[in-house]
């Protein structure tokens, strides 16, 4: 063949490309060559020919619409730079053999989409007008109304509290590092194939970086999403250090009205554009991207009314530091789902929206989401590709809508601040640690957006100007996608970073995971605008305070905690406002519509209760566990529970196991394995990353069951979805009792505790759902999967007039209804 030895031409490449264009679209979308061309030979490129194929298919009408548009985005990879995720083929360019095939592979997966979304449910169909009849709902009840596939109380039209819906979803999303262990339950599940390669947002950010690229565990990890961009014929995989994998996916792929998931914490930064973005475990999320839907039950949500307008650099950074500052974590947000609306929104750029939804996770929200308005569809509207603008969804909650909080933001009281070591709510003013000495300055991560960069480096612009000396110290920041290296590049303040001493690395999550070759040293001082300041996070030892770019800025000259208020005198307005592009003209309010609750009809999936494989002979659940309690405050993070060298280094739940609560905690994996088996914890147990190696480490260390006042979303989702038994108990007569080193015996079935003995002793209640029994009865979801096949979810939420849900715990001291606080 041609492409073996070579090409001579570029026309002899085009030549070719239409024979291979041909087989390409009569095996993928039964069209033969007299509906699309009749000019082989007379192409002089590759991009005539897709040119002139894609001209031609969609002169046949709708019908051929979407492989036409599929073509179209073929061409745009091909053509586009590299910065901005393309090929870089230049016309007229003799493709090498490796171009070519790329060109091949990129045709074949693109119109493989159009399958995927021909099979998949489109969820389009709306309202344009008050549904009589429907109950008031919140933006994120409507965005689940919308994606219900089952669950809809009859004659309702819409969903409230508590209610369990299987939900279709729109994209699903991963790092490199979640990916490797999503691949195995992927192996596990034996090789399902996943939903639509389309909507796979698949990004090389947490732990790849070019330096490391050819250490073997790295290299595994680079290998193992190759792979999946192969198998999957992924049309959306940018391969590593491109961005962090929610910089990029929320500037040019997310949008309104969407429900997402991803195995990552952060995920929720997409509700910057009005879309529901939840972080979910790995194992959770391989099962949506294998099936295109999961279960939910509906949480609660909270209101924040955003009013005044903030000053001048003041950034969504700043925002959301006040917000932690003012309302804590853990508090009004814990678990629940956290709205922002009001007419301070209006002041707030979509780039500050992401920064104050991105950290909506260290609020102990289970997401956060901004109404959409006109500053959301002015963004949108800018983007250049038309499938990454067209599936938008316009929400807003009605008037009466049931909130458990609602609060108040003033916006104009925003001051730059500090979160100091290791709590990111502990916020207080610049001034309160001013003349701290530092050993490191890191601008970056995925809180860090394009328009802090800017903030920042006209800040250091400022410094450089009035000659500021530099210190003795460590500058490094990290942009969060190549294409904002180009911004930064066309606005000339990459040099302004060079002046003022940074370094630059790679798009990636860098010091603020210190798993790659970026971490802080140990016992060095650190000031980041990074989103999380726990223990040992930018490495271990190390000592990392929360700020924003502009005050990190300000303080790497002298590397001691510095006010930015006197640079910010100098800063040139007139270039942000023109980077901004800040106008005296009103936008247009987006046309709002109405949920369309989903209409009788055939579930997207096959739904079967025939097993996919024979689940491998297992050891029954213990439904009563005898055993002692090991107690632990409250806050516990997954970063203490797998600390971040394991995520590298441990497969296994015993080896994770090996290291749980290793840095925090040294004493636990003794006290575990000499009978103290029941964790009894405090308050949102599993705060932190999406990391479902937590609960691995639990099981690994010999954990039978963690009881704790409340989990944080994520991580009280994952002990199901693992098989790693989680109650929920707020009364406290038994932390009176629930005591360090007293025995305790768990009843399953009868759904009561009993703690302790004689005067020191009680019996109490608590609820468990149906669903959470089930998984935890499988021993987690891919035993589930295997017993009832892709039709899982609609096996586990179908109702039953005798389940559990809603049942009175038996035996208990109380009546409690079961998940009635929705504390996952």
């Amino acid at each position: 063949m041609a492409i073996e030895a070579g090409f001579r031409s570029a026309q002899e490449a085009a030549q070719q490309f239409h024979v291979d264009l041909a087989a390409i679209l009569s095996s993928r979308r039964g069209i033969e060559t007299q509906e699309w061309s009749s000019n082989e030979g007379q192409h002089a490129t590759i991009e005539d020919v897709i040119t002139a194929a894609g001209q031609s298919l969609r002169h046949k009408g709708e019908r051929r619409r979407l492989d036409a548009d599929a073509l179209d985005d073929t061409h745009n990879k091909i053509i586009s730079s590299k910065s901005y995720g393309g090929l870089d083929i230049a016309r007229e360019t003799i493709p090498t053999t490796a171009q070519y095939e790329e060109i091949l592979f990129q045709t074949e997966a693109h119109l493989e989409s159009v399958n995927s979304q021909t099979k998949s449910r489109d969820f389009l169909q709306v309202s344009n007008g008050i549904v009589q009849g429907a109950r008031p709902m919140t933006l994120a009840q409507k965005i689940f109304t919308q994606h219900a596939l089952s669950g809809i109380p009859s004659g309702t039209h819409g969903l409230a509290v508590g209610d369990v819906i299987r939900a279709g979803v729109d994209w699903v999303l991963a790092s490199e590092l979640s990916w490797s262990s999503m691949a195995q339950t992927y192996e596990e599940l034996n090789d399902p194939g996943i939903w639509r390669n389309d909507r796979f947002w698949l990004a090389g950010d947490h732990v790849v970086h070019p330096t490391i690229t050819e250490v073997p565990k790295i290299k595994a990890y680079i290998e193992t999403a190759e792979k999946a961009k192969k198998n999957f014929r992924m049309t959306q995989y940018q391969g590593s250090n491109y961005t962090i994998m929610h910089t990029e996916f929320v500037r040019e792929r997310a949008e309104p009205g969407m429900l997402i998931v991803g195995s990552d914490s952060h995920s929720c930064s997409a509700g910057a554009v009005g879309c529901l973005s939840i972080g979910l475990g790995a194992a959770d999320v391989m099962m949506t991207l294998a099936l295109g839907e999961t279960w939910f039950k509906v949480p609660e949500s909270i209101s924040i009314e955003l009013v005044g307008k903030p000053l001048f650099a003041i950034s969504g950074k700043d925002v959301i530091l006040h917000i932690l500052q003012e309302l804590k974590r853990n508090t009004v947000a814990a678990e629940r789902i956290v709205e922002f609306s009001g007419e301070g929104a209006q002041h707030l750029s979509s780039d500050a929206r992401f920064a104050i939804c991105n950290m909506c996770t260290e609020f102990g929200a289970i997401t956060g989401v901004f109404v959409p308005d006109a500053v959301t569809q002015d963004y949108i509207g800018r983007r250049k590709r038309k499938a990454n603008k067209s599936s938008s969804l316009y929400f807003k909650p009605d008037p009466d809508a049931h909130y458990a909080e609602r609060c108040k933001i003033d916006l104009s009281k925003v001051e730059p601040t500090i979160a100091v070591y290791p709590e990111p709510d502990n916020v207080v003013p610049v001034s309160d640690q001013a003349g701290m000495q530092l050993d490191g300055v890191f601008i970056g991560a995925c809180t860090t957006t394009e328009e802090e960069l800017v903030l920042a480096a006209l800040v250091l612009k400022a410094g450089v100007q009035k000659n500021l000396p530099l210190a003795k110290g460590n500058r490094h920041y990290v942009p969060g996608s190549l294409p904002i290296v180009e911004r930064l590049r066309e606005l000339k303040l990459l040099e302004i970073y060079e002046a003022a001493g940074f370094t630059r690395g790679p798009p990636g999550c860098s010091m603020c995971v210190g798993l790659t070759a970026e971490k802080a040293g140990e016992g060095e001082t650190w000031l980041s605008s990074q989103n999380r300041n726990f223990e040992n996070r930018m490495g271990k030892g190390a000592f990392g305070h929360l700020s924003s770019a502009v005050v990190c800025a300000a303080s790497a000259f002298s590397m001691k905690i510095t006010d930015p208020a006197d640079l910010l005198k100098d800063l040139d307005v007139e270039f942000f406002n023109h980077y901004r592009g800040i106008t005296d003209y009103t936008l247009p309010t987006p046309t709002y519509s109405e949920p369309q609750p989903p209409a009788d009809g055939p579930s997207p999936t096959p739904s079967t209760t025939t097993p996919t494989t024979q689940a491998a002979a297992q050891d029954p659940i213990s439904i009563t566990i005898t055993s002692k309690i090991t107690t632990l405050p409250d806050f516990i993070d997954t970063d203490a529970l797998a600390p971040g060298f394991t995520l590298t280094t441990c497969k296994t739940d015993a080896e994770f196991g090996a290291h749980v609560l290793c840095h925090t905690h040294p004493d636990f994996r003794s006290k575990v394995s000499n009978g103290q088996r029941v964790v009894v914890a405090g308050h949102a147990f599993g705060v932190g990353s999406s990391r479902e190696n937590a609960v691995s480490a639990l099981k690994g260390a010999g954990v039978q069951a963690v009881i704790a006042r409340s989990f944080a979303f994520i991580y009280g989702r994952n002990q199901p979805s693992l098989g790693l038994l989680g109650i929920i108990v707020e009364e406290d007569a038994f932390y009176e009792v629930a005591k360090e080193g007293v025995g305790i015996t768990i009843d399953l079935p009868g759904r009561k505790i009993v703690v302790g003995e004689g005067n020191e002793s009680g019996e109490f209640g608590f609820g468990f759902s149906r669903i959470e029994e089930e998984l935890l009865m499988n021993r987690g979801v891919t035993n589930a999967y295997r017993r009832y096949g892709k039709g899982i979810w609609e096996k586990l939420t179908e109702k039953k007039g005798d389940g559990v849900e809603g049942e009175k715990a038996k035996g208990g001291s109380h009546e409690a209804n079961v998940d009635s606080r929705l504390k996952w």
